[in-house]
C-alpha cells in the first residue's frame, strides 16, 4: 500500500490506511518494513482472527535514534528534506555503496515524490514512537528480518524487541537498510519459510499484506 504523499499524518492517523489494506477474511501474513513496522505492531496487537503471522523487516518499537542523534535529527527534520536526496546519502544510509544504478534511481524518485514537509513529519513521528506495550499484546508468531549492514536501525532495536518477545524468530540477511528492495529474492525466501513453518495454510503465503 502507499501512504499519502501530500498530507502530514501521524502514526495514529495512518492506522486507518493499514486497517483498510488488510484482508477481512482468509488467512494472511502481515509484512512491514522500517517506518511501517510501528503500524504493523499496532495492528497486530488487536490479534485479528485471520492474521497468522507478523514479519518485521528492519523494524523497531521505539526510535532507532538515541541520545544526541535523536536531538540533532529533531532539530534538522524541517530542513534536511528540502534538497533532493544525494546519491552519496542514498548509498550510505539506504541501498548500500554497490547498489545497482536502477535501484538508486528508483529510491531517489520515490523519495522525491513525497513532499518535504511530509518526510519531515514522518521523521518526527519516528523520533517519538513507542509501541512496546502493543508489541507485548501480539499473540501471533513474529519474524524479524535484520539487515546486517543497516546504518539506520541498529542491533539495539532488535535487542529491545527480543526483550519483549524472546520467542520471536530472527533472520539475518546481508544487505543495507532497504533490504526488501535490495535483496527481494532472499527476503521472499525467508518469509516463505516462516509462513510454512508457522501456518498450516498455503493461502496465507499467497496473501501477504505488504507495507
Amino acid at each position: 500500500m502507499r501512504y499519502p504523499t501530500e498530507q502530514c499524518l501521524s502514526y495514529a492517523e495512518l492506522e486507518g490506511f493499514v486497517q483498510a489494506a488488510c484482508p477481512i477474511s482468509g488467512p494472511f501474513v502481515f509484512l512491514a518494513e522500517s517506518f511501517s513496522t510501528l503500524l504493523a505492531i499496532k495492528y497486530a496487537a488487536s490479534n485479528p482472527v485471520n492474521l497468522e503471522g507478523l514479519v518485521l523487516c528492519v523494524g523497531f518499537a521505539t526510535s532507532p535514534m538515541r541520545g544526541w542523534q535523536r536531538f540533532l535529527s529533531s532539530l534538522l527534520a524541517p530542513l534536511v528534506f528540502r534538497v533532493p536526496l544525494p546519491n552519496l546519502a542514498a548509498k550510505l544510509w539506504l541501498v548500500g555503496p554497490d547498489a545497482p544504478p536502477s535501484l538508486l534511481a528508483a529510491v531517489r524518485s520515490a523519495v522525491s515524490s513525497v513532499q518535504s514537509k511530509v518526510l519531515a513529519a514522518r521523521l518526527q513521528a519516528v523520533l517519538g514512537c513507542d509501541v512496546r506495550v502493543e508489541l507485548g499484546r501480539v499473540a501471533r508468531p513474529i519474524l524479524y528480518i535484520q539487515a546486517q549492514q543497516d546504518r539506520l536501525v541498529s542491533a539495539s532495536c532488535l535487542e529491545e524487541l527480543r526483550r519483549i518477545k524472546p520467542q520471536m524468530s530472527v533472520a539475518e540477511l546481508e544487505g543495507p537498510h532497504l533490504l526488501l528492495q535490495r535483496e527481494p529474492r532472499r527476503a521472499a525466501e525467508t518469509v516463505a519459510r516462516f509462513v510454512r513453518s508457522g501456518s498450516s495454510s498455503e493461502t496465507a503465503l499467497r496473501r501477504l499484506a505488504g507495507l
